[in-house]
């Protein structure tokens, strides 16, 4: 018989695990195109850190996917479809939340790359000192200036 602590005790071993194994899966997707890996990552942490009920008179619960493994393989119980039906509840709501977040960030990535087009834009020239030089650009006839410890310089 399992008491409480041994029931935590186990669920806290299981989460490390769990996250050791959700860490091997974003190294083994980080060669991945972007919107290829995220959603193979969210599937992964569904996947390891979903719960589903074993017991519903003691309120026990088991990570789905090693229900559906157990009475699958092992032909133990019959928990495999409730197993099933959380796993892919937790799925669509966790893609769900996942597109959400995309439909959030897209615009303001689009606006955050355009801003740094136009400011990289702004500064280059792809003339070379030489090339300036030889067409006396305004930029180069600027008075020299001093700085904050005195010294003149020129403003190329």
């Amino acid at each position: 018989m399992m008491n409480e602590n041994d029931y935590l005790l186990a669920w806290a071993a299981y989460g490390v695990a769990a996250l050791g194994c959700l860490l091997v899966w974003m190294r083994l997707t980080s060669w991945m195109w972007r919107y290829l890996r995220e959603p193979l990552r969210v599937l992964g942490a569904v996947l390891l850190f979903s719960p589903t009920i074993v017991d519903p008179s003691r309120e026990l619960f088991a990570p789905a996917l090693a229900v559906t493994a157990m009475d699958l393989l092992l032909k133990v119980g019959n928990n495999a479809w409730r197993a099933v039906a959380d796993l892919t509840l937790y799925a669509l709501i966790a893609l769900a939340v996942y597109l959400v977040f995309v439909a959030v960030r897209w615009p303001i990535e689009r606006w955050w790359q355009g801003r740094h087009e136009a400011h990289v834009e702004e500064d280059e020239d792809p003339r070379t000192l030489r090339e300036l030089m030889d067409q006396d650009d305004e930029r180069l006839a600027r008075p020299y200036e001093r700085d904050r410890n005195g010294r003149l310089e020129p403003r190329i």
